[in-house]
């Protein structure tokens, strides 16, 4: 064999040699894999739809070669317990949750990987590291709470005239009390009063907000926490806000194409697409041990116009020239 086609056969063995996935990292043909659930989105919410969208993309199809457990959706923190034992019984292949049912399932399997979204993967417990997890449990930490003064400074410069502002905060410690002593010197420093409203369940973010603007708060940073960005929950902190006419920031991009005045933070619907990556990894056989966990790569600054209009507020324009994205 000459000397040019040995090269050139080699080439062509190493070219395919990169281009097929790692032995035993491959999904098979004829099987169906079953994937699970116990988060409290619907199965319709858009960061789902785009979820199996982008599962699709990577070859795992619904009802072709991907089923799911029923029952794990629109799931309620009182629920996860119930849920989670019943969806380990079933024993799907990937189990896909967030908030406080991800530590009821590590308590009820160490063998179903879970890819699982904390504000703070570490922090909560969930893993060992971010580099090496170790158990059966990886995901995405969020951070977003780490983002909660970037959101206040912008507020302040949306209401350029305002001297009192609150922050709407969950009772739990997603919000450390520290962290909210820092957001009420970071006003202080810039001429602002902050007060923090702190409310421990849906039912009581309705009246918050309603005291808040009773009391003569101009402008609402609702802080980063599961409570407030659960579909369940976030249409009452909306359309509280707007009916109030008191401009709002919050944590998800999303919650300002919904109506919102203004976000900064990382889309929800990409968060769950690069979840979906991340159970992609799974499926094709890497151990959630050997799956880093992820941050958000692309924070976004939001303003709806439209909003802003319907609460007779003008956006100041150079804030509105920073934003990403601009809803009109």
């Amino acid at each position: 064999m000459k000397r040019r086609q040995f090269i050139g056969l080699l080439l062509v063995g190493a070219a395919a040699a990169m281009a097929a996935p790692p032995r035993g990292h491959a999904e098979e043909p004829s099987r169906t894999y079953r994937l699970g659930f116990v988060i409290p989105s619907g199965r319709d919410a858009p960061p789902i739809v785009a979820f199996f969208d982008e599962l699709r993309r990577k070859g795992f199809i619904e009802g072709q070669n991907l089923s799911v457990v029923p029952g794990g959706f629109n799931v309620r923190d009182d629920q996860a317990t119930d849920v989670a034992e019943a969806l380990v019984k079933a024993a799907p292949d990937v189990i896909v949750s967030s908030g406080i049912p991800t530590r009821i399932l590590q308590r009820a399997t160490r063998t179903i990987p879970i890819v699982a979204m904390s504000e703070d993967m570490l922090a909560d417990g969930l893993v060992a590291s971010l580099a090496r997890p170790e158990g059966n449990t990886t995901g995405i930490s969020i951070l977003s709470p780490e983002l909660d003064g970037k959101r206040q400074d912008l507020l302040i410069e949306a209401v350029p005239g305002a001297r009192r502002i609150a922050a709407l905060a969950e009772s739990s410690k997603a919000t450390t009390p520290r962290r909210l002593q820092e957001l009420k010197d970071a006003a202080r420093q810039r001429g602002v009063e902050l007060s923090v409203i702190v409310i421990a369940e849906p039912e009581a973010i309705a009246p918050a907000i309603n005291g808040a603007k009773a009391s003569g708060i101009e402008a609402l940073n609702v802080l980063a926490t599961p409570l407030f960005g659960s579909y369940a929950t976030r249409r009452i902190v909306l359309e509280r806000a707007a009916a109030l006419r008191l401009p709002a920031i919050y944590q998800w991009p999303d919650m300002a194409e919904e109506g919102g005045l203004m976000a900064y933070g990382p889309s929800f619907t990409d968060l769950y697409r690069q979840r979906a990556r991340m159970v992609v990894k799974v499926l094709r056989g890497i151990k959630p041990a050997d799956i880093p966990v992820e941050q958000p790569t692309r924070f976004e600054l939001v303003i709806n116009l439209r909003a802003a209009k319907a609460i007779g507020h003008e956006m100041p324009a150079g804030l509105v020239l920073r934003a990403d994205n601009l809803i009109e």
